[in-house]
């Protein structure tokens, strides 16, 4: 049976040799095929490196390789597609008109190209439309699994995403815990040296208008008695206890930390000498009333240094003078508050 043509040396479809030749592969072109696109094709030579097309430009025709290789670029993390002699690219201008090319067509080698323009393509439709109708349909079967392809591939760049996404929240979550870990007291939960020295740096971006500095320096009188009459485990339990006063004495905008040992600092922004003395107070009556059954007999008290601080000195200056009215505190016997004269 033979089919109307248009050029020369068209095969017959469905001959015995058809019939025993390997399935082409989704971009290949049948020997009929190819016979028909090259009798009505522009024949060019391609140079090495020499691009056909780029990305984002309008096809108004379609390619056939003869000879040589074309590399499709897509970009955008998708992988490139080489295409050898005897397959075709850029069909999809002639099936729909003028159509945004998707890719960059490059030559990688010295490549001998057949060039099918649009009236070409629509007057063979009309001369061998069983032959075209073949070809279309292959051809819209690899752009649909194409398609299946590029949405899996895109799905699955979508879950990597997210799954990376997910482990940098993981990532900076860990982070955020092992910074607050580290400047944080294990055994009371305050602040520590280091979480003190961070907020030090980054105090002028909290401070409240109409307030001034102060700090509290909190020391627990004969500390090592408790420990030796009732036991570190008794010591431990002073301590958590003592942290959660001054804490309890902190507004949200204040520090209450651990600094080592038995000593607490409360840095404050308060109103004055009289709110800074009251907080202090606090503290001191609510350590007095503690009680430790395990430790009958043994009172707990703490002595505090008190005073306002002058922002145009750190904190060197603050906690050396504060410290020094903690000691005469201490030398009277403790349990109780010094404030400069």
């Amino acid at each position: 049976m033979s089919s109307k043509q248009t050029g020369s040396n068209v095969t017959p479809i469905g001959g015995a040799a058809a019939r025993l030749r390997a399935p082409l592969l989704p971009r290949e072109l049948s020997e009929q095929e190819l016979a028909l696109f090259a009798s009505v094709s522009e024949r060019r030579e391609i140079h090495q490196g020499e691009v056909i097309f780029k990305r984002g430009e309008l096809g108004r025709s379609m390619f056939v390789v003869e000879s040589g290789q074309i590399r499709l670029e897509f970009g955008d993390g998708m992988p490139d597609k080489l295409i050898g002699p005897r397959e075709f690219f850029g069909e999809l201008t002639l099936f729909i008109g003028d159509h945004t090319r998707v890719a960059n067509a490059v030559a990688t080698a010295t490549t001998g190209l057949h060039v099918i323009e649009q009236r070409a393509f629509d007057d063979l439709l009309n001369a061998q439309p069983r032959l075209l109708a073949q070809f279309m349909r292959r051809s819209f079967s690899y752009l649909v699994a194409s398609e299946q392809q590029l949405i899996a591939s895109l799905k699955r760049r979508n879950e990597d995403l997210m799954v990376t996404l997910d482990s940098l929240r993981q990532t900076q979550t860990q982070l955020s815990t092992a910074q607050r870990l580290v400047q944080t007291d294990e055994l009371t939960g305050l602040c520590n040296r280091r979480g003190l020295y961070m907020y030090l740096e980054h105090l002028s971006e909290t401070r409240l208008h109409g307030t001034e500095l102060g700090l509290l320096l909190i020391d627990i009188d004969r500390f090592k008695q408790i420990n030796d009459r009732c036991g570190h485990l008794i010591g431990d339990q002073v301590l958590r206890a003592i942290a959660e006063e001054v804490k309890n004495a902190a507004s949200p905008c204040d520090l209450p930390c651990r600094l080592g040992g038995d000593e607490f600092a409360l840095l404050v922004q308060v109103t004055g000498a009289e709110e800074l003395h009251s907080r202090a107070q606090q503290i001191i009556n609510a350590v007095r009333s503690m009680r430790f059954p395990t430790c009958e007999g043994q009172a707990v008290t703490v002595s505090i240094g008190s005073q306002l601080c002058a922002e145009t000195t750190d904190w060197a200056v603050w906690y050396s003078e504060t410290d020094c009215l903690l000691y005469e505190v201490k030398g009277r016997g403790g349990d109780g508050l010094r404030t400069p004269r």
